[in-house]
């Protein structure tokens, strides 16, 4: 073997890895509303945690991947730590798809059909449909397709240039010595463990494994302690992610360790008693590609099969290992590394955006009930509240800011730029309840006191700014377009509402009815309610929008108050609902 085998390795090596790479981002990518609604699904069964992580990871080629979502959605309280072990259980059972993928670089066989199974006839293909999605199609999704066909034909190029490349090692004596050294157990542990830790993926280091296979040199006894490593290796990605997060996300990491050391030391020590009675003859033969991918699906299905209805032992072990301590654990926390998987970070947005306007709309109706009298603790409660969306704002908005430069899908896209709006919407709604406050404040300061026809008047507009909240909140937690749809009559009837309690109130002051002073906190008042109410009508289009890719929320609220005979009837029953006396007529 020449210095010209030697980058060819080399260069076959980082094709590989580099296609991997872009594959398992691509697949992310594509997948992302999927895995958003399997992540919604998930139960406390060990069942449906095992075959989520395994369904999981089967599709994004990648168990560290996995792994480190979850610890992120652990971080996030997206997922329990009960529900994090039996995923990570069904991840390494997962990621033994790429293994039998790269094995079929070892079909050999004169058969014609058998022969478009190898990768190097069906490839080329592939590449080719991989470029002609990526470059001439427009859709995002498409563009995504194509990516992972051009990842998987440069991953599997690589693997086939590495396996030219090293096939002249068979022959020099210092690489068949090497390899006598891994007949120790113990050292091919150590060196799976190392490879695997380095590259951070066991799917890339089994890859590997299988093209140096490719030499005849590689026993299946130097092989199976090699892959018994390598899942130990590859949980150094996990322990990485779980640095700066909570303690049941250093659990949830530490289990993927724990989970691969004790796996691997009950089964090596099979393995060596094995070995040591019975002396197989397999474990001296040329292991194949084929071989590999078997023994390393078998390692990781005895390793889950062993570890399964021991679920909680483990966890009970990671909890002493990592126990309790006093610290406060954020309710607003959202992970960075969540940003890797976007559609789960967006998800985690949703989350807390849906506690941001529970928040909101917490503040306003306590700020509503001050006209019955004024309360200090009530008066406290409200602006913490407005501080606490703050707080909720500054952080979604600048982590939607971080993941809407990533490369997310058009869909997310929109919805995280819809997001941003809503947030802003919910913020403000809770800035109006201080605003609102304020007034009953300089009532209370000042000795004065609303009317009894302006009182009369407030606890009508008061009702409907109560139901248009509701309507408005409900619509977003539940992304209920009907609902919405509801809202926008109701926000112009109270705008008519409001037209008429000025007029009313103009009468008062004519009449001697009402000062001027009172009249400026009366005017206010009406002010900040009509607000609200325009704020409403803003969630309920963005909740509109979302449900039809529409980025332009005035438009899909002018259509629907012209052309919809349903706008129409819902106006005229809240324009009797909350009338102020009789009929009120059209403003």
């Amino acid at each position: 073997m020449d210095i010209f085998n030697i980058l060819t390795m080399i260069g076959g090596l980082s094709l590989f890895l580099f296609g991997m790479n872009i594959m398992g981002q691509a697949l992310e990518r594509r997948a992302g509303g999927r895995l958003r609604t399997v992540l919604g699904k998930l139960t406390t069964g060990r069942i449906a945690g095992l075959l989520t992580g395994l369904g999981v990871t089967a599709v994004i080629q990648s168990s560290s991947a996995t792994t480190v979502m979850v610890v992120g959605f652990v971080n996030s309280g997206l997922m329990t730590l009960r529900q994090a072990i039996n995923v990570i259980m069904g991840a390494n059972v997962g990621t033994t798809v790429t293994a039998w993928i790269l094995s079929l670089a070892g079909i050999d066989s004169g058969n014609v059909f058998v022969k478009l199974l190898k990768p190097s006839s069906f490839v080329p293909v592939l590449a080719l449909i991989g470029v002609i999605f990526y470059m001439f199609c427009n859709s995002s999704k498409k563009k995504d397709t194509g990516m992972i066909l051009l990842g998987f034909a440069t991953l599997m190029f690589g693997m086939e240039t590495m396996s030219g490349a090293v096939k002249g090692l068979g022959d020099v004596p210092a690489f068949q010595n090497l390899f006598l050294l891994f007949t120790n157990p113990f050292m091919g542990v150590l060196a799976g463990a190392l490879l695997t830790a380095v590259i951070q993926s066991s799917s890339a280091s089994v890859g590997i494994l299988q093209a140096l296979a490719a030499t005849g040199q590689v026993s299946y006894g130097a092989a199976i302690p090699i892959i018994m490593g390598q899942n130990i290796g590859t949980c150094i990605t996990a322990m990485l992610s779980s640095v700066g997060t909570n303690k049941n996300a250093k659990r949830a990491a530490m289990v993927h360790l724990s989970f691969n050391v004790i796996g691997t030391a009950v089964w090596l020590s099979v393995f060596c008693l094995v070995k040591a009675v019975f002396s197989p003859a397999l474990l001296g033969e040329s292991a194949s590609l084929f071989g590999i991918a078997v023994a390393h699906t078998a390692f990781n299905v005895f390793c889950t099969a062993l570890m399964l209805p021991m679920s909680g032992l483990l966890e009970r072990l990671v909890c002493r290992l990592i126990p309790d301590h006093s610290e406060i654990e954020a309710k607003t926390e959202l992970d960075e590394r969540l940003l890797s998987t976007p559609s789960i970070a967006l998800e985690r947005c949703r989350s807390i955006a849906a506690d941001m306007a529970d928040t909101s709309v917490s503040a306003l109706k306590d700020a509503l009930s001050l006209a019955d009298g004024y309360s200090p603790d009530t008066a406290q409660k409200i602006r913490d509240r407005e501080a606490l969306t703050d707080h909720y704002e500054d952080i979604l908005s600048t982590y939607l800011v971080h993941l809407s430069a990533r490369q997310i899908s058009e869909s997310d896209s929109a919805e995280a730029a819809e997001l941003l709006k809503i947030i802003g919407d919910f913020e403000r709604i809770a800035d109006h309840s201080v605003n609102l406050l304020e007034s009953f404040e300089e009532l209370k300061s000042k000795g004065l006191s609303l009317t009894k026809d302006a009182r009369r008047e407030y606890d009508v507009l008061s009702a409907a700014i109560r139901e248009i909240l509701e309507l408005s909140l409900a619509a977003f937690l539940h992304n209920d377009v009907a609902t919405a749809q509801s809202v926008e009559p109701l926000e112009q009837v109270i705008d008519i509402l409001k037209e008429q309690m000025r007029t009313c109130h103009i009468l008062r002051l004519q009449d001697g009815k009402c000062s001027v002073e009172v009249g400026f906190v009366w005017s206010d008042i009406l002010t900040n309610l009509e607000r609200v109410s325009d704020h409403c009508s803003n969630i309920a289009g963005c909740v509109m929008d979302i449900a039809d890719n529409n980025m332009n929320i005035h438009e899909s609220l002018r259509a629907m108050r012209l052309d919809s005979e349903d706008f129409r009837v819902r106006f005229d029953e809240y324009r009797m609902k909350y009338a102020l006396t009789g009929e009120i007529g059209d403003n």
